[in-house]
């Protein structure tokens, strides 16, 4: 088989050929005369990119996502759309089957309980998944099949193994599904960022990516349980990741213990930040563990200047969702103290601050298209068309490049097609001033993993 020709496309400004073969780029000149039996494709100009990195993503929900009811914005505003979308599920799936539905937010229709779900849908067994991903809330039926206490409010938290344990045999998650929407995005690597207890998990994982389902670079977390683990073969090995969850926060001595063990296998932390005090509570950790190169803080929803100074001085790298000013940026003007709307999200002070910034999706909890990160990144648009936090705008180059970062080093220097690298790349139909612009997947043409075209519009 030849190697991969790609001509006349723009890499780092100008228009050059680059060849491909054995999985690397191993020539990139103004003109190159291909060899006969080589595979040849005209980029008629269009920027040449690494592939995108997507920093934090959660592939077995978004394949369970995508084969679930939505119940949050854009698809469903209110109560009104909340109970129409469960009853079309509820009459359409044969009997007995389970009705899952995800994204629901309080902001929707009010606090979700067993008792609303059993007024909505009372004969068949329903479990519904909080946007933030922390909490599910099951009806009595569901409740009467894993055994919950069905004289509570069916609200559980943090129980996704628990629930798995409990369920009926399901189909296996599609993750070809995933691999190709993701290859059309021009993504080809992610940190799968989901706390795991179980290697059971990353062997799910790690078999879609020996059978090629994930054709992406796959670097995994997994939770303190597994952090003397070994990751399977085919995956890589990221920072244990720590969830700090306002509702249920441990002792300072317990993160300081787990972040310790962590640091003690040679590993990073990944710790999960969503509010101001869940990461004051990271930071008074840090301050007293010490930092290790690779610790990261996750979503990083909220922090002032003050806060950013602090991570900086500790050398941290934050990987944030800049996307969520676009998809929840309106709940946000209406719900958010005033004192941390400023301050939500924020990419620009934390550059300014020193600090390494890295984007990501936070797919499926975040539409998992990352040209839309870069979007709402440097516009700073809330789905309605207000501006939240114009302050912490970037443009959209640098929005890019935050998507760029090795998988091992979120945050730093993006990397470049040149000859030597993995041939993980992603070619647009313009040049890339053009493409930033208008940041859309929509230009992603064609997309090549280890060499391999794994995607072509």
């Amino acid at each position: 088989m030849g190697a991969l020709g790609l001509r006349r496309v723009e890499v780092d400004g100008a228009v050059v050929d680059v060849r491909i073969d054995g999985g690397v780029v191993v020539q990139v000149a103004p003109t190159i005369r291909f060899a006969a039996g080589d595979e040849v494709v005209d980029g008629a100009g269009g920027a040449l990119l690494p592939g995108l990195h997507d920093h934090h993503v959660h592939l077995l929900a978004l394949a369970a996502a995508r084969r679930s009811v939505r119940l949050g914005p854009p698809e469903v505003l209110d109560e009104g759309g909340v109970a129409a979308a469960l009853r079309a599920a509820d009459g359409s799936l044969p009997a007995g089957a389970w009705i899952r539905a995800v994204g629901y937010h309080d902001s929707v229709a009010g606090p979700l309980d067993r008792r609303r779900l059993d007024e909505l849908v009372p004969g068949r067994p329903v479990r519904v998944q909080h946007r933030s991903g922390a909490l599910w809330v099951l009806n009595t039926a569901a409740l009467e099949v894993v055994g919950g206490d069905r004289g509570g409010d069916g609200r559980l938290h943090d129980a996704d193994r628990w629930l798995r344990d409990r369920l009926p045999q399901d189909d296996p998650p599609d993750l070809a599904a995933v691999g190709r929407e993701l290859s059309g995005y021009g993504v080809t690597g992610v940190t799968d960022a989901t706390p795991f207890g179980d290697r059971d998990d990353l062997d799910v994982l790690a078999a879609a990516r020996a059978r090629g389902d994930l054709p992406q670079r796959v670097r995994v977390t997994g939770g303190p349980a597994l952090t003397d683990v070994d990751v399977p073969r085919g995956l890589e090995r990221g920072p244990v990741k720590v969830v700090l969850s306002d509702h249920d926060l441990p002792s300072l001595d317990e993160l300081v213990a787990w972040i310790t063990a962590a640091h003690r296998h040679a590993r990073p932390v990944a710790v999960h930040c969503v509010t101001r005090l869940s990461l004051v509570l990271a930071l008074a950790a840090w301050d007293e563990v010490g930092a290790r190169g690779g610790d990261r803080i996750e979503h990083g929803a909220v922090i002032d200047p003050e806060l950013a100074h602090h991570v900086a001085g500790l050398g941290l790298t934050v990987v944030t969702q800049p996307g969520f000013v676009a998809e929840r940026g309106d709940r946000y003007l209406a719900e958010v103290d005033a004192e941390d709307r400023p301050h939500l999200w924020p990419c620009r002070s934390l550059l300014d601050a020193g600090v390494a910034v890295a984007a990501s999706t936070d797919a499926p909890f975040g539409d998992p298209d990352p040209w839309r990160v870069v979007a709402a990144a440097a516009t700073r648009r809330t789905a309605a068309g207000q501006t939240l936090g114009g302050h912490e705008a970037v443009d959209a180059r640098t929005a890019l490049s935050l998507l760029l970062g090795d998988l091992a080093d979120p945050g730093g220097a993006p990397r470049r097609v040149r000859c030597g690298v993995p041939a993980d790349l992603c070619l647009l139909d313009e040049p890339l001033d053009g493409a930033v612009a208008r940041p859309s997947s929509g230009h992603v043409v064609l997309t090549v993993q280890g060499g391999a075209v794994v995607h072509r519009r």
